[in-house]
C-alpha cells in the first residue's frame, strides 16, 4: 500500500507541475490532488523536495534496469535519455526551480550506478584498485551529465541519440585502456607513461 501511495503522490506532483512551478506548490496541494490528508504526506515524505528525489530515483531505477554492461551502456544511457523527455515539464521545473545542483546530484547518482558497472565488468580479469575503477567511472560520470545538463538547459532539443553517439566515440576502448594503464600488475607505474 505504501508505495501505491507514493506513486499516487508522484502523479498529483507532476500533475501539478503542468500548471504552476515547483517553487509555487505546497504540500497542501499535492495531498489535495490527491485526496488525502497533509499527515499521509508527512507519513510517506519529510518535504516536496524529498518527494522530488524520490520520484527522479523511481524512474531512474526503471530506465536503467539490466542495462549495466559495457554492451548495452549505450542503451541505459538512452533510456536516461527517454525517462526525462517522458517527464520533461517535471525535469524543466526542477532544473529551474529547485537548482541545478538538485538536478545534478540525481543525475551523478544514476550514471555513476550504470558506469561503475561497466568499469567493473571490464576490469574483471586485471588487478586495479577500487578506487583507481572509482574515478575512471566519476571522470565518465562527469561528462556524461554535463552533457546532458547541457542537453535540459536548451529544452531538451537535440536528439538523444546524436550525444550518445559522439560519446560512444569518445568511450570506445577507452575504459579498457585506462584501466590497462591503473592495473597494480603492471610493471610500468602510472607516472612513467
Amino acid at each position: 500500500m505504501s508505495q501505491i501511495t507514493k506513486r499516487a503522490l508522484e502523479a498529483s506532483l507532476k500533475n501539478l507541475l503542468l500548471k504552476k512551478p515547483l517553487d509555487k506548490i505546497t504540500i497542501t496541494d499535492i495531498a489535495e490532488d490527491c485526496g488525502i490528508n497533509r499527515m499521509t504526506f508527512y507519513y510517506h515524505f519529510k518535504d516536496i523536495y524529498d518527494l522530488v528525489e524520490w520520484s527522479c530515483i523511481e524512474d531512474a531505477t526503471k530506465a536503467l534496469e539490466g542495462k549495466k554492461t559495457y554492451d548495452t551502456w549505450q542503451q541505459g544511457f538512452m533510456q536516461i535519455f527517454e525517462a526525462v523527455l517522458e517527464n520533461k515539464p517535471f525535469i524543466l521545473n526542477v532544473y529551474r526551480s529547485v537548482s541545478r545542483e538538485q538536478v545534478e546530484i540525481y543525475l551523478y547518482k544514476l550514471t555513476y550506478n550504470l558506469l561503475i558497472g561497466v568499469v567493473d565488468e571490464k576490469a574483471a580479469n586485471m588487478a586495479v584498485r577500487e578506487e583507481d575503477k572509482k574515478f575512471i567511472a566519476d571522470f565518465y560520470k562527469y561528462a556524461f551529465v554535463g552533457l546532458m545538463l547541457d542537453w535540459v538547459k536548451n529544452d531538451m532539443k537535440e536528439e538523444p541519440q546524436i550525444i550518445i553517439d559522439h560519446l560512444s566515440v569518445l568511450m570506445h576502448e577507452n575504459i579498457t585502456s585506462a584501466l590497462n594503464r591503473y592495473r597494480t600488475d603492471n610493471n610500468t607505474s602510472k607516472t612513467d607513461e
